[in-house]
């Protein structure tokens, strides 16, 4: 089995691809396969998030770009900016993973969430789409080593 267990930055082109949905993407421990077929053992250090187009390094020196899977989503969409910005609010108090477009919000299906949603006056549509929600306000940058103030994602059912 194929090792991988770093990420890579550099400009060497990818020569194989791993597509995963989101909740994948946030496990740093994960058995695989490449798009090739190939089995592969993924050992990212601890709360490490992929994201659709990055590359990792594998043992024997191949690079793998990560490939953001199509999966089950709700959109959101409001009749004007203070709706979908008080839609997001109540997303954001249940830290709850929100991708942002323009007009629109994304979240992982979820029936409460869509339930409570629909009650807010909101148009909840599903679709299939890879997911990237925003990474949090302390993706880079403002973290103290060690004392769990790290980046997270917040999942939803238990991921």
């Amino acid at each position: 089995m194929l090792l991988i267990e770093s990420l890579y930055e550099g400009p060497k082109a990818a020569t194989e691809t791993l597509e995963l949905d989101f909740g994948y993407r946030t496990k740093s421990r994960l058995r695989a396969q490449l798009g090739s077929g190939e089995e592969v053992g993924l050992f990212l250090p601890r709360g490490t998030i992929l994201r659709g187009g990055q590359k990792l390094h594998a043992r024997d020196g191949r690079i793998v770009e990560v490939v953001a899977a199509p999966e089950s989503l709700l959109e959101v969409r409001c009749a004007d900016a203070f709706e979908l910005a008080r839609a997001a609010y109540h997303l954001g108090n249940r830290h709850v993973a929100v991708q942002l477009g323009e007009g629109w919000l994304r979240i992982q299906t979820d029936h409460v969430l869509e339930g409570m949603l629909t009650g807010l006056g909101a148009e909840v549509l599903p679709v299939t789409a890879p997911f990237e929600p925003e990474a949090g306000a302390y993706a880079h940058g403002h973290q103290h080593p060690g004392d769990g103030s790290g980046a997270r994602i917040h999942m939803m059912g238990g991921q």
